[in-house]
């Protein structure tokens, strides 16, 4: 989690009497009349604004990015330059903590193989899993389905029920994602105000290297609970809840929320 470990060092150097802390993520921040705010990297294909829009206010005014605008190819240069071996370092595209990339093994490792059932929209089982923290939504690949689809119509997951250890599969228009509720916002700078009385225009972002999506953003609070809101302009296919959904202004992160659920 990057807001538990960016916090505790960054507490750890307020302590130590340090300004702030300074890493080698792709991110920048910029000074403005509302404050500091936390922005996209120069490099679009290094940038981790993403993974950093759960940071609060307090953390992305301790935190000091350097290579946020520069390309990671001048980065190289440098680093070759001043004979650093890094220079030549591959990049790494998978989660830190499983170097092999092997995820389910990771996961089969911890948590078991307990087998279940794979589903249809209508309930009837049509397979059956070793798993259900194996499957993804939208994975298309790899089911194991035994009943094959009326007409040879592909299928696709829809929904991992961990309670029940269920797999649901069907079509891909069943994909379709058209809204997306988050819980509590994190806002990276001050909340929008015109948030309180109309939904603004804005890019929603819900992958880490996913494309920037248009919608309309608003926050609703019902009974003390508040929440985040995003209406896409167009819908999109396969979206877990659990995921962040991060909103941006531009290349201004504004915030983000966990999904708890699409419509």
């Amino acid at each position: 989690n990057e807001k538990i470990k960016f916090a505790a060092v960054l507490d750890r150097a307020k302590a130590m009497g340090f300004d702030g802390v300074v890493t080698g993520h792709y991110a920048r921040t910029q000074e403005g009349p509302m404050g500091r705010s936390l922005h996209r990297a120069v490099d679009p294909l290094k940038d981790q604004s993403y993974v950093l829009a759960v940071l609060n206010i307090e953390q992305i005014n301790g935190a000091i990015f350097p290579l946020g605008d520069t390309e990671k190819v001048d980065i190289r240069i440098e680093a070759e330059a001043r004979g650093l071996a890094v220079a030549q370092k591959p990049d790494s595209h998978d989660i830190c903590f499983v170097p092999s990339g092997d995820n389910a093994g990771w996961l089969r490792d911890r948590l078991g193989s307990e087998t279940g059932p794979i589903v249809d929209q209508t309930g009837a089982k049509i397979g059956e899993h070793k798993g259900a923290y194996t499957y993804t939504i939208g994975q298309r690949k790899g089911l194991g389905l035994t009943v094959p689809a009326a007409g040879g119509v592909p299928r696709y997951v829809l929904k991992v029920e961990p309670i029940t250890n269920t797999v649901v599969v069907g079509t891909h228009e069943a994909l379709a994602v058209e809204k997306i509720i988050g819980g509590t916002p994190n806002w990276c700078g001050p909340a929008p105000e015109a948030l309180a009385s109309a939904p603004l225009n804005g890019l929603v972002q819900v992958r880490a290297h996913g494309a920037p999506l248009p919608c309309t953003y608003y926050r609703s609070i019902t009974e003390g609970i508040e929440k985040l809101i995003s209406d896409l302009v167009e819908p999109l296919f396969g979206l877990a809840p659990e995921q962040a959904m991060v909103i941006y202004d531009g290349d201004r992160v504004v915030g983000s929320a966990t999904i708890t659920e699409t419509k």
